[in-house]
């Protein structure tokens, strides 16, 4: 890697022609410091290549929430809300939250990943019982829509695009569009009205969050064996604006270009967030902290059972119960955790390293789902670049990069001056999963940096004076992708089968890594346990 030249480094990270760009101009001065963080991947990598670790000491738990991910912390969440304390959430990291953790400094508290929620529509029970307790929801009524409290709404102004040298309002670029880019937008709206509208036989919405809920049908097969791409290109929909607009909604959301992503995936982005034809899109609800807010209160809910540090390596089968062994590497003790249930919390490629029936033999279908790469990184700056157009905005988005920009940390506080923090997201998606990942770990610090800066210093040229750090944070296996078949073939459907009393959950059995879809299955998968045990609850599903 460090023997790439720069332009080649760019070209792999930004882009030919932003490469092109930048290596016409000396590389930005840097006399900042900073950090390359990331997920715990010498453990990782270490549990991967064969490290099984004999137990130092035993203990007996009722359940073992396996990750402390959203979906494990959602878990622990339930159990907890019914009165069951008898389990435990073994988590690596030593922070709860995965792609939804958070960071903080003297500026502010800022995402390390996922940044918002939608306001939850009716079906959406478990989200909107989370933001009621902690205290977002204003109101409810007798038809199940709540009220979110104004400070917790996505404050004005929401979003702006950086486009001919100039920001404007909103995403879809309008300026300069052509009556035939105007026209090509409006019928996709239709389309879109139409499949929020549509029902299956069942009545069933045919896109709804969460994705459990979805309805069934042919015409939805269908969509899923076409990729974003060719079913614009069947409807005749070739304006260059409009294909950006969909292919940076399916890099914001799924870490894929319009060629890979499934168009049942496609119109899922934006069906599933409006109640009915000619609606709204539901309102964002953020904090500084992006999703990290609701992180804190699972894990606060979760109490003493939610184990940092603690990097599971086995899951045997025994006569008595399922026995889940815990590494920490900060102590070198393996605990074997004896189990009656086992809720498996992670990403399901990792069942076929941990769980003791697919060492040897993993099912062929877990091939089907893959992973793509992230690179986050938060600049905190000491004061505002300047800018031309319409003001800073929540999440700013720049037309001609890979980038997806950058969201204010500050914003909800009202503060539009002075220091701030920016986080900057980059899905890699030029090579393949195995590519990105390598490339990933291989650049350094100075090389995102260099990335980073020349990406920004376009909108904002005086952006590399104003920076007093920036720090990195590399996600190898970032978020599920629905890519074309994943989501109606029978790949999700087998990942969804428990293994006698061990029970999955993860977005990985939805192909959307969304927080809801995450929450979905951890709580199914709570709810299931206390069901077979017998005990007393109030479904939140």
């Amino acid at each position: 890697m460090n023997a790439l030249s720069r332009r080649e480094l760019l070209t792999a990270l930004l882009g030919a022609p932003i490469a092109a760009w930048a290596c016409r101009r000396p590389p930005p001065r840097r006399e900042f410091g900073g950090a390359l963080l990331g997920q715990s991947f010498p453990v990782g990598h270490r549990i991967r290549d064969g490290f099984h670790p004999a137990p130092t000491e035993q203990k007996k738990v009722g359940v073992a929430v396996v990750g402390g991910g959203v979906s494990g912390l959602s878990a622990g969440w339930k159990l907890a809300q019914a009165g069951f304390r008898d389990f435990v959430v073994l988590e690596l990291e030593k922070r709860p939250g995965g792609t939804a953790a958070s960071g903080a400094n003297a500026t502010s508290a800022y995402p390390w990943g996922a940044h918002y929620v939608p306001v939850p529509l009716p079906e959406n029970r478990a989200l909107a019982e989370i933001l009621r307790e902690i205290g977002a929801v204003q109101a409810n009524d007798a038809t199940g829509h709540v009220t979110i409290a104004e400070d917790q709404l996505c404050a004005a102004p929401q979003e702006r695009l950086f486009l001919d040298g100039r920001w404007f309002e909103g995403l879809y670029p309008r300026a300069g569009a052509t009556v035939e880019d105007m026209r090509q937008l409006r019928a996709f709206e239709a389309e879109i009205d139409r499949w929020i509208d549509t029902r299956d036989a069942s009545g069933r919405r045919a896109f709804t969050i969460p994705s459990a809920g979805c309805g069934d049908g042919a015409e939805l097969d269908a969509l899923d064996r076409l990729s974003v791409a060719d079913w614009l290109g069947q409807k005749g929909w070739d304006s260059s604006r409009l294909r950006w607009y969909l292919d940076y909604a399916c890099r914001d959301d799924y870490g894929l270009e319009l060629t890979e992503t499934s168009a049942w995936a496609g119109v899922f982005y934006f069906a599933s967030r409006v109640e009915h034809r000619g609606g709204k899109e539901a309102a964002f609800v953020t904090w500084p902290e992006g999703n990290g807010r609701l992180v804190r209160h699972l894990a606060e809910r979760c109490g003493d059972a939610l184990r940092l540090g603690a990097a599971v390596t086995d899951i045997f089968t025994r006569s008595n119960g399922i026995e889940v062994r815990a590494f920490e590497p900060a102590t070198g003790r393996t605990t074997a955790w004896l189990a009656d249930d086992v809720i498996f919390a992670l990403p399901r490629f990792l069942a076929s390293r941990l769980v003791a029936p697919w060492h040897e033999r993993p099912p062929p279908w877990l091939a089907d789902v893959t992973h793509g790469s992230w690179m986050v990184a938060n600049l905190t700056l000491r004061d505002r670049p300047r800018e031309a157009g319409f003001p800073l905005a929540w999440d700013n988005v720049l037309y001609d990069s890979p980038s997806l920009g950058y969201v204010d940390a500050t914003h909800q506080t009202g503060r539009d001056r002075g220091p701030t923090v920016w986080t900057y997201y980059l899905p890699l998606t030029k090579g393949t999963p195995a590519e990105n990942r390598r490339l990933l770990l291989e650049a350094s610090w100075e090389h995102w940096v260099d990335a980073i800066l020349t990406d920004l210093s376009r909108p904002h040229p005086d952006l590399p004076g104003l920076v007093e750090r920036i720090d990195v944070w590399r996600w190898g296996h970032a978020m599920v992708r629905p890519t074309v078949g994943l989501m109606r073939g029978g790949a999700l459907r087998q990942a969804r089968e428990p293994l006698g009393r061990l029970r999955f959950a993860n977005t990985d059995l939805s192909g959307l890594a969304l927080f809801e879809e995450a929450q979905h299955w951890g709580v199914a998968a709570a709810e299931d346990v206390l069901r077979a045990r017998g005990l007393p609850f109030v479904s939140s599903l």
